[in-house]
């Protein structure tokens, strides 16, 4: 991916043999001539084009991204229909020294997917794979095979309608693309009952860091199939499609939210939240989102209403939950309320969990953590008081528990299992035409800085799908990223021995290290 040691590429015997730190100035016309041997016109675009910026910024879901990412544009940004296009767009970089930063949803929270953050630096091209989205189900096997570009939503959507009784876990937000959800893990309401969307991946087709394909995971390797599965998308190369293991889901559903100010015991709630969530039954799971000094009780039960609210009375009777709180509903009618709300009423779930277009909201700043002992009530009531400032401020808090404390830490790249109690994600929001533009106000930074003794340490974990450049990011030198400038933001998503393996399989597999960006992985030194 973007900011570029060079990297010469030589041809024998019909492989691609890379040629590791050779700099030299590109050819971006030589480039583009290279791309059109192979990829139609229509399917490059360049800044030149007037479709180009609408292109750009069609999927960016943060306004905080867009002035940086047109200030910096790529070179090019390719619109592959298949797998052809893409292993062109490989094998035209590597040959004339353009790397490629790889976009499916467009939610990365730093937007490495298709900007870098050296100003007037080498040149990159995007490859946007929205167009590569189809979703195969196949109900008897209880699998499908889904292409990197599908958004959630339509993942939901395909599998719901093709096989009643099977749902799959993700994320609770439908724009976010397939590929940079699975390559992180994924993370979502079901995932107590069913572990991450990276635990049910079965198979996966790829494109290397030479511009093969990889058509199986028997073409991969074990080592290159468990990378790809939870330790971070544009690392090891661009992943095209994936055969996921589709999960049972009951005819109804139930959906229940809850809300309680500070007056209404919300600290006392939250502060017995954090040991009991992660202790109820697997398929019962409550989240909480906290804003403007209100805690807000979001849950899903694989059941029905009624054994809903017998089991919170029974082990959380501080919550209140009644019938009335609750919603029954189908798997893919959940998937759509839980974000749209009210909407599915009014407008098919069609509609709305197929529209990969968002309405760009304000700007937002993101970090995260992992708590593995609980905080005391005294901490949360000043987190609850805690002064936003010019900015509005968010904890979502998901817990952990059930199948995921019975997965190893090292199954997957994602290593936050077993001594988790939750996940705290950060959120900071903020209208940067009044508030210095990109000056993020400092109530994500105050806070995180407050929470340091009460989370996970050594290291501070993280989630690489939040993903936060205020951790760390590469250093290159000699055209080649220090491994342990990587370690310090590295170790904090996938934990020491789980990033020394990424590391370790990126020299075997891109030694070049021609997949690169600001936290991106880089080959594990000989010397290491």
């Amino acid at each position: 991916m973007a900011s570029m040691a060079l990297v010469l590429t030589v041809c024998f015997l019909g492989f691609f043999v890379p040629v590791p730190s050779v700099a030299w100035p590109s050819n971006n016309n030589d480039f583009l001539r290279c791309l059109s041997t192979n990829i139609p016109s229509q399917l490059v675009l360049t800044p030149s084009s007037p479709s180009f910026t609408p292109l750009l910024v069609s999927s960016i879901r943060n306004a905080r991204l867009v002035a940086p990412a047109k200030a910096n544009p790529p070179l090019c940004i390719v619109t592959p229909r298949n797998a052809s296009h893409v292993q062109t767009a490989v094998r035209c970089g590597r040959r004339h020294s353009v790397r490629v930063r790889v976009r499916s949803g467009g939610h990365d929270n730093e937007g490495l997917s298709y900007r870098s953050t050296t100003p007037n630096g080498e040149a990159f091209a995007v490859i946007d794979l929205a167009k590569l989205h189809a979703v195969h189900v196949n109900p008897h096997e209880a699998t499908a095979w889904v292409e990197t570009g599908a958004t959630v939503g339509e993942l939901y959507y395909r599998i719901a309608t093709a096989a009643q009784g099977l749902g799959f876990p993700a994320s609770v937000c439908p724009t976010v693309g397939v590929g940079g959800i699975i390559s992180g893990g994924g993370i979502g309401l079901m995932m107590r009952k069913y572990g991450l969307s990276a635990d049910n991946v079965l198979d996966a087709s790829m494109v290397d860091a030479n511009g093969n394909l990889l058509a199986n995971k028997k073409a991969m390797g074990d080592d290159l199939f468990w990378a790809i599965r939870g330790g971070g998308g544009g690392n090891f190369g661009i992943v095209l499609s994936w055969k996921l293991r589709l999960v049972p889901v009951p005819p109804k559903v139930t959906f229940f939210k809850v809300a309680k100010t500070m007056e209404q015991g919300a600290v006392d709630t939250v502060t017995k939240w954090q040991t009991l969530a992660p202790a109820l039954p697997d398929d019962l799971s409550v989240r909480v989102v906290i804003q403007k000094s209100q805690a807000n009780f979001q849950s899903l039960y694989l059941g029905n209403c009624s054994t809903t609210v017998a089991t919170m009375r029974s082990r959380f009777p501080e919550l209140g939950v009644t019938s009335a709180d609750c919603k029954e509903m189908s798997w893919l009618q959940y998937t759509a309320y839980i974000y749209f709300g009210d909407a599915i009423n009014s407008k098919p779930l069609e509609a709305l969990l197929l529209n990969r277009s968002t309405t760009l909201g304000p700007f937002v700043k993101n970090k995260s953590d992992y708590v593995k002992k609980a905080l005391t009530k005294e901490s949360w009531k000043k987190i609850f008081l805690w002064p936003n400032g010019a900015a509005s401020g968010q904890l979502i808090l998901e817990p952990h528990g059930g199948i995921m404390d019975r997965i190893g830490a090292a199954k997957i790249p994602f290593p936050h299992r077993s001594s988790v109690l939750y996940n705290i994600q950060y959120v900071e929001l903020w209208n940067g035409k009044e508030v210095g533009g990109n000056v993020t106000p400092n109530w994500i930074g105050s806070l995180y800085n407050f929470m340091a003794p009460y989370v996970s340490k050594n290291p501070r974990g993280a989630y690489v799908n939040y993903r936060d450049l205020d951790i760390g990011a590469n250093k290159v030198v000699d055209g080649v990223i220090s491994y342990d400038s990587a370690k310090v933001w590295g170790e904090s998503y996938f934990g020491q021995e789980n990033f020394r393996r990424l590391a370790e399989i990126k020299r075997k597999v891109d030694a070049s290290d021609y997949f690169q960006s600001e936290q991106s992985v880089p080959p594990l030194p000989f010397n290491e």
